[in-house]
């Protein structure tokens, strides 16, 4: 599924004219930690978050609480990975989109995007979980990847897990039940294992992080 697919227009943005008491409404409506708002002329604003909106005097305009706007936004092209960060980045549940040209095309919702994070090989497909360490300066993609293969693993997914300013760390998860013959090719390569843990356990654990990352983003 593309993640353009699950951009939602149910909610529409406020007006900047509107009163702030439709805007508490809103959200005593509904779990949103943020509300879109356009002008006039349909251009998006920002967001206004919860935690303000019902600070504000319920009788005034949103007008007169611009200065309290959040102007955060993702494009239709972002990438996944990118949207995630945006939605940590500025603690809200709600992401707006906007194309090329700035026109507001609704919104992505956390869990949505938490959901596709999910479904992805990292987390869906079979394999192993290992994690390694080397000198900063030092390690490379390209000879994380030829190690996998050249033991006949598959790489379904790498990342920096940890970085300091001597050593960088890489969890990868492997499509290979057996990563003995792996590890010790690492080990000639001068990477030291950090740790290396078949599907069923360290699985289960990934599982809980992300339902933690939920959690932690108030959802």
């Amino acid at each position: 599924m593309k993640l353009s697919e699950l951009i939602i227009n149910d909610i529409k943005p406020l007006n900047s004219k509107s009163k702030v008491s439709d805007l508490q409404l809103l959200f005593n409506q509904l779990t949103f930690s943020h509300i879109p708002v356009k002008d006039d002329n349909k251009a998006y604003l920002g967001c206004f978050s919860e935690t303000d909106a019902h600070c504000f005097d319920a009788e005034k305009s949103l007008n007169e609480y611009k200065y309290a706007l959040e102007d955060f936004f993702v494009r239709d092209n972002t990438l996944w990975l990118d949207v995630l960060e945006a939605f940590a980045v500025n603690s809200t549940n709600v992401m707006p989109v906007l194309n090329e040209r700035n026109k507001y095309l609704g919104y992505y919702e956390l869990n949505d995007v938490i959901s596709l994070f999910s479904e992805s090989p990292f987390f869906s497909e079979a394999g192993g979980i290992l994690v390694v360490e080397k000198g900063i300066n030092d390690y490379s993609f390209s000879e994380i990847s030829q190690i996998v293969e050249s033991n006949d693993g598959k790489l379904l997914g790498a990342f920096v897990s940890k970085m300091n300013t001597d050593l960088v760390q890489i969890t990868l998860k492997i499509g290979h039940t057996g990563l003995n013959e792996i590890i010790q090719t690492f080990r000639r390569y001068s990477y030291n294992i950090v740790s290396g843990h078949e599907e069923d356990s360290y699985i289960e654990s990934l599982k809980e992080r992300s339902e933690y990352l939920k959690r932690y983003l108030n959802i």
